[in-house]
């Protein structure tokens, strides 16, 4: 008895160093086609800027961008405010600072990304949950901002033509977003405007004084 135990005992041994030897198949990893977290914006200053967005640190606010730039909202939108050695913010079409898209604000996605030049940041009011269509570039290292205002994403090319834009508050001739693209939809395809905007914040977005 004691023999055939040791002999199932050694057969279930060996079944089982056979299996461990055996290749566990591979998961695929997902396809993430890299363009479609490339937003570019062809602005009025001569030439395109290429922006990569990190859908994995603010997706939703990624989501909004993503949403109304299929939707044509930016297209022709000004940069309302715009101060040397700080930043250039846009994204509203009202011009103000006090306008937005029909959509909800947005809950914070503060993080650890820094506002560093070029970064993307999404503009608010003094409320942490109210960012809804306006962002802004940053022209220069601006780290009090820093797990303040939702970061999604850096300027990749063509960041001279941010440095053009006139400067104002608003400037006397804003400079302006002729269109902007998400980089897997290619620069001609289809946009589906939203409805008349009519909706305004209880103050404008903003960033505080450089």
């Amino acid at each position: 008895m004691l023999r055939n135990l040791i002999f199932l005992m050694a057969t279930l041994f060996a079944s089982a160093w056979v299996n461990a030897q055996e290749p566990v198949a591979a998961v695929p990893a997902p396809v993430v086609n890299e363009a479609e977290n490339i937003l570019h914006l062809d602005l009025s200053t001569g030439g395109r800027v290429s922006i990569k967005l990190y859908a994995d640190i603010a997706p939703a606010h990624i989501d909004r961008i993503k949403t109304l730039t299929r939707q044509g909202f930016y297209n022709g939108v000004v940069f309302h405010r715009v101060i040397d050695g700080f930043m250039a913010q846009t994204g509203d079409p009202q011009g103000t600072g006090a306008g937005g898209s029909p959509m909800a604000d947005l809950q914070a996605e503060f993080n650890d990304l820094p506002h560093l030049r070029g970064a993307l940041s999404m503009a608010r009011t003094s409320a942490p949950d109210s960012a809804n269509s306006q962002f802004f570039i940053v022209f220069s290292p601006t780290l009090r901002l820093d797990g303040k205002y939702t970061v999604l994403g850096r300027v990749m090319s063509g960041m001279q033509y941010v440095d053009a834009i006139e400067r104002g508050e608003p400037p006397l001739n804003p400079a302006k977003i002729v269109h902007a693209w998400i980089g897997a939809d290619g620069p001609d395809a289809p946009r589906v405007p939203l409805p008349q905007v009519s909706a305004k914040l209880e103050e404008p977005a903003t960033t505080p004084q450089p």
